[in-house]
């Protein structure tokens, strides 16, 4: 029930706070966008795994939608966006039936290699993809209806929003499901795993895939909220930045990684307008603060505050 609360609360803030104030509109859906790639490296952290290439996912997504619109005269908004969360897939299904193999360090590195490879193959693929100059992206059409580019990002903040909450709540019953609850067994204890007769390789990859979807729905909505793609979208930085975000929220809940995203963001954003040089050192210092006294991220704290108002 307290959980219900806390997520009502937050939901109904993320419906008042662009409302009141709509130059934040664009922030908040990119708070989205960063929220379901880092929900995607957050299942793959309950394993113990850290994935240092994301980002390869999230390009995926944003690439796909740029080639859609500007290559194949596809410039219906749902199409888009359900060709970036399969070709997402179907990318995190090969990467990962390879990665499933490695734990630890080789498998970060590993994701790493692959993703700067991506990143590679986009920036000199110039006749494909654009190169460094990247993909223009048009503003596409909602269900045979050609929009304002106002109306479009309305459309694509609260449309955003509502596949939140729905993929969300798959993700939250995918996790409390044997097949979730095993990825923390794989941390602690992958050996047992395999005695019980679990597939530890067929979790991991069901995991993989999964990540790979949210993220590259993720990029497929930072996409179409910019309207510009380039390359730095699978660059190894913004990995990193995902699991930035992922260990801000904290990893405990599916809410923790928007969180994250959203902490990320309104620092980002406040820091353009008063202090362009030093947001670097407060994301630095915030997520020292986590991890030294919020095992459970910034949705841990958000909980723990909430408990203590209804007591």
């Amino acid at each position: 029930m307290r959980h219900a609360l806390v997520l009502i609360v937050l939901v109904a803030g993320f419906l008042a706070v662009p409302a009141a104030f709509p130059w934040l509109a664009f922030v908040f859906t990119l708070v989205i966008a960063k929220g379901f790639a880092a929900l995607g490296v957050a299942i793959l952290l309950r394993a113990g795994l850290i994935s240092i290439g994301h980002a390869l996912f999230y390009a995926i997504g944003a690439y796909t939608v740029g080639f859609l619109s500007s290559r194949a005269g596809v410039d219906l908004f749902l199409p888009q966006l359900l060709a970036a969360a399969l070709v997402s897939g179907v990318l995190g299904l090969l990467v990962g039936l390879f990665m499933v193999r490695y734990r630890g360090i080789f498998f970060a590195m590993l994701n790493l290699a692959v993703s700067m490879v991506g990143y590679t193959l986009l920036a000199k693929l110039y006749s494909l993809t654009g190169g460094t100059d990247g993909l223009s992206i048009a503003t596409p059409r909602v269900l045979g209806m050609t929009l304002t580019r106002e109306a479009f990002e309305s459309v694509l903040l609260y449309g955003g929003l509502a596949l939140a909450i729905v993929l969300g709540f798959l993700a939250h019953r995918y996790l409390k499901s044997p097949m979730g609850e095993a990825l923390a067994a794989v941390e602690s204890n992958e050996i047992r795993l395999e005695y019980l007769g679990v597939s530890v390789p067929r979790v991991l990859l069901f995991a993989y895939v999964g990540s790979a979807v949210l993220a590259g729905v993720g990029g497929a909505i930072h996409a179409l909220a910019i309207g510009h793609i380039t390359p730095d979208l699978a660059y190894w930085t913004t990995s990193g930045q995902l699991v930035l975000v992922a260990v801000l929220g904290g990893i405990g809940g599916v809410v923790g990684p928007f969180v994250g995203a959203l902490f990320l963001e309104s620092v980002r954003a406040a820091a353009a307008i008063w202090a362009p040089d030093v947001w670097n050192l407060i994301i630095g210092a915030g997520l020292l603060i986590v991890i030294f006294f919020l095992p459970r991220g910034l949705y841990g704290l958000i909980e723990r505050t909430g408990g203590r108002a209804k007591r």
